[in-house]
């Protein structure tokens, strides 16, 4: 994890150049296909969100959930993702689940920079990277 400043401007120009967003997208659906069927299934998007500690991290929740709070969180979630409904989510659709979500995360951000902790491998730090990559080609 690093602590970095960024903005709303920084999210959206990753999201807009899509080689960049679509081969960092592609790679984080590759590592979560653990079967390699070209598919995630919602075990596999469990597993994820499990460790990602969405509950926690995003919900502001600090005690244990129930095992049935969190299976309808990570229901509800898998269902965004799945938006044909066929029980398993594949990589158009984690593609455009993502570049919505960095796109509320882009909108929420808004105009000001603001000092936020990334993690590694992040798409947020692969924006800020890109950013700064680009800035310092323009030195």
């Amino acid at each position: 994890m690093s602590v970095e400043i960024l903005d709303g401007r920084t999210v959206q120009s990753f999201v807009e150049d899509e080689r960049a967003f679509n081969s960092c997208v592609d790679a984080r659906f590759a590592a979560l296909d653990a079967d390699r069927d070209g598919r995630l299934s919602y075990a596999e998007m469990a597993r994820e969100l499990a460790a990602l500690r969405v509950r926690e991290a995003h919900f502001g929740a600090d005690a244990p959930a129930p095992a049935a709070e969190l299976a309808e969180l990570y229901g509800s979630l898998f269902a965004r993702f799945d938006r044909d409904g066929d029980g398993a989510v594949g990589p158009d659709e984690f593609r455009a689940e993502m570049r919505e979500l960095m796109l509320a995360v882009a909108s929420g951000l808004g105009a000001l920079p603001v000092q936020m902790v990334v993690e590694e491998g992040s798409l947020l730090r692969r924006a800020v990277d890109r950013e700064m990559a680009a800035a310092a080609t323009a030195a």
